[in-house]
């Protein structure tokens, strides 16, 4: 089939929404579709995001985005965002009745919450308005899926995620960089208030603490704590080298919907130590590959006692392949007729209502 998958976060951005549709796209050719990606790179007019200039926003995506969609003529379609590229494909898709699935991959109003006064409710508002017209919205895990059903979104299928477990293992030599007190206790990911890195930051842990990656909250931190050890983006078999040689990855986010970046100290042999929430919640085997404890600092502590082998083992239950294979399965070609029901979650498929936009 021919697939577009239209995104706002793609290439060269670094984050799990993008690591997840590379790989999906990767697999999904590796099984004969031909796969179009449409993203603020296509030839958009863009500006950088306030604070975050690496993401850039396209300035009136509409006629660009039907123009691309007309001329690769997709049997298929799924919208990954619901930023400018989002909004303009799903205009695209219900003036031309074309059947659309969405994906779910950041808790926007959680975000949007910890930057302003914005009401949860509000934002909720605006992305069950999103998604209403999907025939499907892909969720990360069933915790997600409660919650978005809690909030009033209908139809929402698991896609989970996979790692590569050949760049991803314990077997990488130490970076000469992280000859430091142990134990080593590590972060990882886009350094920004949502992550909530100063509740890790701030904990009284023997040893030292790594935060590996970049963000616009990199330089307050800094400042605020010296003895910690910044590392800047690490990526590939770099990353996997520094995650091996670490004894901890403490995950204190409490708004991420997954958190595949667990998956990848996972599969590097680390335990991790995060919070109860949405995503570890899911991943985490307690008292296997982690420790869950309100009290981050208790789940640290007990996440050093894990064995290592273990916690490779739980990651190796997840890959790419098996991922594409949801993603491919929730998947609705244009001229499909209305089946019984499918295998990626046995609902029956629908016609899009133009009203509905």
């Amino acid at each position: 089939m021919r697939i577009a998958i239209c995104t706002d976060a793609w290439q060269p951005q670094v984050n799990g929404v993008v690591t997840t549709l590379g790989h999906t796209r990767t697999q999904l050719e590796a099984f004969g579709h031909e796969v179009a990606v449409f993203s603020p790179g296509s030839g958009f007019r863009t500006v950088p995001l306030p604070g975050y200039p690496e993401i850039r926003l396209p300035l009136s995506p509409g006629g660009r985005m039907a123009d691309l969609l007309a001329a690769f003529a997709p049997e298929c379609v799924h919208i990954a965002t619901e930023g400018p590229i989002g909004w303009a494909a799903r205009r695209w898709c219900l003036r031309n009745g074309q059947p659309f699935t969405t994906s779910y991959h950041t808790q926007f109003p959680e975000y949007l919450r910890a930057r302003l006064p914005v009401p949860e409710r509000l934002s909720y508002s605006l992305l069950r308005r999103f998604h209403r017209p999907a025939v499907r919205t892909l969720v990360p895990t069933e915790q997600v899926r409660r919650k978005l059903a809690a909030q009033g979104f209908e139809r929402l299928v698991l896609w989970t995620r996979g790692v590569d477990t050949g760049v991803f293992h314990p077997d990488h030599p130490a970076p000469p960089a992280l000859e430091l007190p142990r134990p080593l206790w590590v972060c990882a990911g886009r350094v920004a208030v949502e992550k909530n890195l100063e509740a890790f930051l701030s904990l009284e842990l023997p040893g030292s603490k790594i935060i590996i990656g970049d963000g616009p909250a990199r330089a307050s931190l800094q400042q605020r704590h010296p003895g910690a050890y910044f590392a800047g983006y690490r990526f590939g078999e770099e990353l996997a080298a520094w995650l091996s040689a670490c004894d901890v990855f403490v995950f204190p986010s409490r708004t991420d919907t997954f958190g595949l970046v667990m998956l990848e100290a996972m599969a590097c042999g680390l335990p991790v130590a995060a919070y109860p929430v949405n995503g570890p919640i899911d991943v985490i085997r307690p008292g296997v590959s982690g420790v869950l404890d309100e009290d981050l600092r208790k789940a640290c502590l007990a996440a050093l006692t894990l064995e290592r082998p273990a916690v490779r083992r739980e990651a190796c239950r997840y890959s790419w392949e098996a991922a594409a294979r949801q993603f491919e399965a929730a998947l609705v070609p244009g001229d499909a007729a209305d089946p019984d029901g499918d295998p990626a979650d046995g609902s029956p498929t629908r016609t899009i209502d133009p009203a509905l936009r």
